[in-house]
This record gives structure tokens, sequence and C-alpha cells, in this order.
């Protein structure tokens, strides 16, 4: 077991750090996104469909490092507004998922508000704190990345 000096040991539990932080960055976006009816998931998930598309929804939520349930979930309300379209995958089993000409202009529409949000948090919070925040996620997503997820027994 790892121990840690008492006086340079974190305070407060990361997780909770992390979703109080998750939250309030969302709500950045979602406010700015809420002018076009799109949530931040939504805007990223008709981006990452856009420039990976066509692509099966196995491989999207592995490119999106999502379960694929959530996925699902969340690729719904997109097809049933019609910006994102299944189509017949390479075998009878897959399919591809491709953005719609209305989902391109949805996405397009959404990118000037993303770009407005970011913008807005860049200047909050400042450039550099918001660069050293993408580096150290960027390293602690390696890190954990590396570590096996232990499974839980089926027993």
């Amino acid at each position: 077991m790892i121990t840690a000096n008492p006086s340079t040991a974190p305070r407060g539990c990361t997780n909770f750090k992390l979703r109080q932080l998750l939250r309030r960055v969302s709500l950045v976006y979602d406010r700015a996104m809420a002018e076009c009816g799109l949530k931040i998931t939504q805007y990223s998930l008709l981006s990452h469909v856009e420039k990976l598309g066509p692509i099966t929804q196995a491989d999207l939520a592995k490119a999106m490092g999502m379960d694929s349930s959530t996925l699902s979930r969340n690729l719904r309300p997109l097809e049933s507004a019609g910006w994102v379209a299944v189509h017949a995958g390479d075998d009878a089993r897959s399919h591809a998922l491709s953005l719609t000409a209305n989902g391109r202009k949805k996405r397009m529409q959404a990118q000037a508000l993303w770009k407005h949000a970011q913008l807005q948090l860049n200047d909050t919070v400042g450039v550099d704190d918001v660069i050293a925040l993408h580096t150290l996620i960027d390293r602690m997503t390696d890190a954990l990345s590396a570590e096996p997820i232990e499974e839980k027994d089926a027993a």
C-alpha cells in the first residue's frame, strides 16, 4: 500500500473535486449550446461522428472512451432529430454511423457557440491554466489507462 506524507497529501476526494469542476465547466458550455438546442455531450458526439465516420458504434465508444450503453442513450436523440444516420456495417451485426446533411449543419451552428464558450472559459480561468489543465488531464489519463481495470467477480 502506498502512503503519503500527511503534510503533503492531497486534501479531500479527488473524484469529488473533479466532478465539482466538471459540473462548473459543463455549465459554461451547456449555457452556450442552449442557443442551438444541444448539450455539450451531443455536440461532442456530432463532432466525433463527423471526424471519424462512417464508424461503428463500438469503435466510436472506444474512440471517445465511453461505455457502449451510455453512447447508445446519447445517440438516440441525435438519430431521432435526423442528425445521425445508421447504415448497415461490414457484417450483419454491425452498423455504421455518419452525419446527415442536417447533422453537419447543426454541428456547424453549434461549433460557433462552442468556440464562444471555450474563449469565455479561457478568459475566466486564464489560458495558461487551461493549457496546464489539459496537460495534467492528458498525463493522468495516460497513467490511469496503463492501469489494468479489475473486473468484479460475476459469482
